[in-house]
């Protein structure tokens, strides 16, 4: 057995600090009781077991009857007086607990205990004897994650192993059975189109701003990115439009001296112009540091999503699409065995 490595231990009564007296009286009644509970059940399953008929016809069998008699006239009778006692005491500790538990506040309510140890009250009721090996299993768990192999390491792997596969598997039949009922539902009802608009119109808002912060990262990023080459080409376009315009040249050409300096100017402040006007209409559409809120990209975010489902039917098989390929996409998600998994890599590790 190896020694603790935590300062606190869980124990019967409640969390106590290591090496105090409590932690030792506490560390001792969880042994004992332990072991109690181990021999009661030892006792109870050997007396089941004994006075079966499989247990009657099995003795004769091997020709050792007397061994049966005496079992039923000299120990049966013990192992009832000892169960009839063995429960007086486990009535008696179960009320002691509950003392203490409501003398140092271990729950908000006094009356929660029962709620709590619900399995170790039942557990009381002869039909329900079985349920003390949880309390065992609990008390074992307890000591074991403490530092105290009471189970033994292969033992607790192969048994934590087979407790994850069975929730698992419980699990995923329950989620696959609600999947399949909601993916039902949506097919076959027409309401579905009513659950998919109120589910829209819920998030909303929240479409909103991803819509706008989408926006303002990518088309916002990359027009800050090419804003100057985009200004460059307006204002070429610009003066190209000026050389390809015979009017004005013809015009200027009336000018004596000067008027082929002017066409040259009107083109190079054409050109100006144009790239003015570019960044102009540019700037609130790009990304910056300082401007991390774009008014212009939450306003066109917020129009697109306050767009109108039932009147629009490519949104609306888009949005039923998603829906279902998104119950699809959990459903396979469930289905994965985990369990299965980690059975692989341990044969792998094995190999």
């Amino acid at each position: 057995m190896k020694p603790p490595q935590h300062k606190v231990l869980k124990s019967s009564f409640h969390f106590v600090q290591h090496g105090s007296w409590g932690w030792k009286v506490a560390l001792i009644y969880d042994f004992f009781m332990l072991g109690l509970i181990t021999f009661n059940l030892f006792c109870l399953s050997a007396n089941a077991f004994l006075m079966s008929d499989y247990a009657d016809w099995l003795f004769n069998f091997i020709q050792l009857p007397q061994v049966l008699n005496f079992y039923e006239a000299s120990l049966h009778p013990w192992v009832k007086t000892t169960e009839g006692w063995f429960t007086s005491f486990l009535v008696f500790e179960l009320a002691v607990r509950w003392l203490i538990a409501i003398a140092f506040k271990h729950h908000q309510r006094w009356w929660f205990f029962p709620f709590i140890h619900w399995y170790e009250i039942i557990s009381i009721l002869p039909m329900f004897r079985f349920l003390r090996l949880g309390r065992a299993f609990a008390i074992a768990y307890n000591l074991h994650s403490h530092g105290y192999t009471v189970i033994p390491q292969k033992w607790y792997a192969r048994g934590n192993f087979y407790y994850r596969l069975l929730m698992e598997e419980l699990t995923s039949r329950i989620v696959l059975t609600i999947i399949g009922a909601i993916k039902h539902e949506l097919q076959t009802s027409t309401m579905h189109k009513k659950y998919i608009e109120d589910l829209v119109n819920h998030h909303r808002e929240l479409l909103a701003t991803a819509l706008a912060d989408v926006l303002q990262e990518s088309l916002g990023k990359e027009l800050q990115a090419q804003r100057h080459d985009i200004a460059k080409n307006v204002g070429l376009v610009v003066n190209k439009a000026i050389e390809d315009t015979p009017e004005l040249s013809q015009m200027l050409r009336l000018i004596p001296l000067v008027g082929g300096r002017i066409e040259q100017q009107i083109q190079s402040i054409g050109q100006r112009l144009g790239e003015n006007i570019s960044q102009g209409l540019l700037e609130p559409f790009t990304h910056t540091e300082q401007a991390r809120d774009n008014a212009t990209y939450k306003l066109i975010a917020e129009k697109i999503s306050q767009v109108a489902i039932e009147n629009n039917p490519e949104i609306d098989r888009l949005v039923e699409s998603a829906v279902f390929e998104s119950l699809d996409a959990l459903r396979e998600q469930v289905k994965t065995k985990q369990w299965q998994h980690m059975l692989a890599e341990k044969q792998a590790d094995k190999e």
